[in-house]
């Protein structure tokens, strides 16, 4: 009969709106879950019954049943931390972790992330985050991805100096100094270039450098004005025991570089071996040599290769910057990862060595993915297969010192919560007015 069927559609409302509320429940519970994404529920009505009347052939409905329980995965707010491992992403990717021993991939936008007491990064449920390795020259290892470790085995190795540059002015209005004779320092000259005396030479730098075991030496230079638009370089250093250090006994204490003088234009450029100026597109860089610097320590002889970048204006001598390629070892002192999502560990010498780069997938279908606790989901068939790769454009920029907080709107819940609740009220109210109905109906034979 008709009036049983009202009976059980109303039974029907009062299920799915039960479960519509646990959903707005959950999604309320989880306001503060990092990258948490809320669900909606989807109604969809019951048609499972025909009748004939006098206009025809219609249809009734047998009540409600909860189609799906959609995922909503919109971008949620980022908070920001004092935690160099804390990532979040701005996109539509997911990070990529795996238990160890299991090669099952987990996804979460949830990015707060550590290193364990093995080196791996890790989330708080101890699974491995996954990323792609770099090799020893930087550049990331094609074929796939792994767990990110990052192991300290001791001291970085130390570099050795072989490039030196140098950008500096020197004086136009500088004096011209005597001749001085480089071959033989023993005759007659006037006055004698001695570092120790700054009357024979018309400006000087000095420059720290590295052996091969990571002792720093310092190198000074001395420019000497030998003509006008033309100077002279010298060099000298000191070995371990505090001695001159001097590859080129015939020019004790100083020595002379190759490949200068420095020749300079009536503008003040520098000019090279063709006659090129610094402005012109086919210059060739000047460069000078130093060859088998032995510091007596046990250390390689050090070759250093100086590139001038030189200007002589009518303005002091002044060396505006300089720079050299090597440094001493270092220990481990921080590990963090960085905005474009490489994980960088950096050492007490300033150098930092980049370990691995995060990994990203994108699902064609987000919400297609099971959720399985803890901010993680798995694939399904419904979500297909993950494109993973880098961070970027497509699959999502990384911030570090941040973390995803929940997409949850708590006003649009608190009003989802009160239809969901009239909606329950009014399934309720049909099975109220069926039973006093059929309590009318069986009244009917007294």
């Amino acid at each position: 009969m008709g009036i049983t069927s009202a009976l059980y559609s109303g039974v029907s409302g009062l299920n799915s709106n039960s479960q519509a509320m646990g959903v707005i429940g959950n999604n309320l519970a989880n306001t503060n879950t990092l990258g948490f994404k809320g669900g909606r529920t989807i109604f969809s009505d019951l048609l499972s019954s025909n009748i004939s009347g006098s206009g025809g052939a219609s249809q009734v409905g047998r009540g409600v049943n909860v189609s799906k329980v959609d995922s909503i995965f919109s971008q949620g707010t980022f908070e920001t931390t004092a935690i160099n491992t804390d990532v979040a992403i701005e996109g539509e990717g997911f990070f990529i972790l795996k238990e160890a021993g299991n090669d099952q991939s987990y996804y979460t936008r949830a990015g707060a992330f550590r290193f364990d007491s093995d080196g791996f990064l890790v989330n708080p449920e101890g699974y491995n985050v996954q990323g792609a390795y770099f090799d020893d020259a930087g550049e990331l290892i094609p074929g796939g991805f792994g767990d990110i470790q990052v192991k300290d085995d001791g001291p970085s190795p130390a570099q050795a100096t072989n490039t030196l540059d140098l950008i500096a002015n020197l004086d136009a209005t500088s004096q011209v100094l005597p001749a001085f004779n480089y071959v033989n320092p023993a005759a007659p000259y006037d006055p004698a270039l001695n570092p120790i005396d700054s009357g024979t030479y018309n400006y000087s730098s000095s420059t720290q450098i590295f052996d091969s075991l990571g002792t720093a030496h310092l190198v000074n230079l001395y420019f000497r004005k030998e003509a006008n638009d033309s100077w002279n370089v010298h060099w000298t250093a000191e070995d371990v025991n505090g001695g001159a250090l001097n590859p080129d006994p015939a020019a004790a204490p100083l020595n002379d570089l190759s490949g200068v003088p420095l020749v300079f234009s009536p503008e003040g450029k520098l000019i090279d071996i063709n006659g090129a100026t610094s402005e012109d597109p086919l210059f060739i860089p000047v460069t000078a040599d130093i060859a088998a610097m032995d510091f007596g320590n046990g250390s390689a002889p050090v070759d250093i290769t100086i590139d001038f970048d030189m200007t002589q204006f009518n303005s002091r001598s002044d060396v505006i910057s300089q720079g050299q390629n090597g440094f001493a070892a270092g220990t481990l002192t921080n590990i963090g990862i960085n905005d474009e999502g490489v994980v960088v560990a950096t050492y007490s010498n300033g150098e930092q060595t980049n370990i691995a780069s995060l990994v990203l997938a994108k699902f064609n279908n987000p919400g297609g993915l099971e959720m399985v606790g803890s901010n993680m989901y798995t694939g399904t068939a419904a979500s297909g297969d993950p494109r993973s790769g880098l961070p970027g454009t497509e699959l999502g920029k990384i911030f570090t010192k941040s973390l995803e907080q929940s997409n949850v709107d708590m006003g649009q819940e608190f009003v989802k919560m009160i239809t969901t609740q009239r909606g329950f009220e009014a399934n309720s109210k049909i099975i109220t007015v069926v039973d006093e109905l059929l309590g009318q109906l069986i009244n009917l034979k007294r």
